[in-house]
């Protein structure tokens, strides 16, 4: 190995040696998240515990279908996520709607997010916090799905129209619920090592 091959080489490694420790603290653990999620997290608070109620189903002009519904929302990683559970049921008991959300906050674009898994879907939707609740959209072909939820005197009402431009918006689901108390899920029980 010639003179300058060794000094390029020696110099490389100064280089990365030097590198290593700015990686790190920029890579900076964080398992609670960062304060800014966290703050911004306790806006939803209010969803926290186990909620049931119904679900009212439009299943074509003038019918409707209605189950029973459930949700189960709590924090995880300190408090800077929320995850979501939500699931309706036939009268036999069986699942007739099961859907898993995780909402959480993005301190690059100061907005929340919605992580949605349903209907053998996932995809993120932007979620916008209200004074008495919250609200998102799906796009949809040739529309897209609005949902409303408000808290108000107890009680969850959440609707979700489908809306087309030039149309009235159509009713698709409207699901009543109250707080039954408050859960663990998910962050109870976690495994020890």
């Amino acid at each position: 190995m010639s003179r300058g091959s060794r000094i390029s080489m020696t110099a490389l490694a100064a280089c990365f040696l030097l590198a290593v420790p700015t990686m790190a603290s920029a890579q900076a653990m964080q398992p609670a998240g960062t304060a800014e999620q966290r703050q911004a997290m306790q806006t939803l608070s209010w969803m926290d515990g186990e909620w049931v109620g119904e679900a009212t189903v439009s299943m074509g002009p003038g019918r409707t279908s209605t189950h029973p519904h459930t949700e189960r929302i709590g924090p995880m990683l300190g408090g800077s996520i929320r995850v979501i559970e939500g699931r309706s049921t036939n009268d036999d008991g069986t699942v007739a709607f099961n859907a898993f959300a995780v909402v959480s906050w993005d301190d690059a674009t100061d907005s929340y997010v919605m992580r949605s898994y349903a209907n053998g879907q996932a995809a993120d939707f932007p979620l916008e916090a209200t004074a008495d609740g919250f609200r998102w959209t799906i796009p949809s072909r040739g529309g897209e799905m609005r949902y409303v939820t408000v808290l108000k005197d107890g009680e969850w009402v959440e609707t979700g129209d489908f809306v087309m431009p030039g149309r009235d918006p159509m009713r698709v689901i409207e699901l009543r619920l109250r707080r039954r108390g408050d859960t663990g899920w998910p962050a109870a029980d976690a495994v020890i090592p």
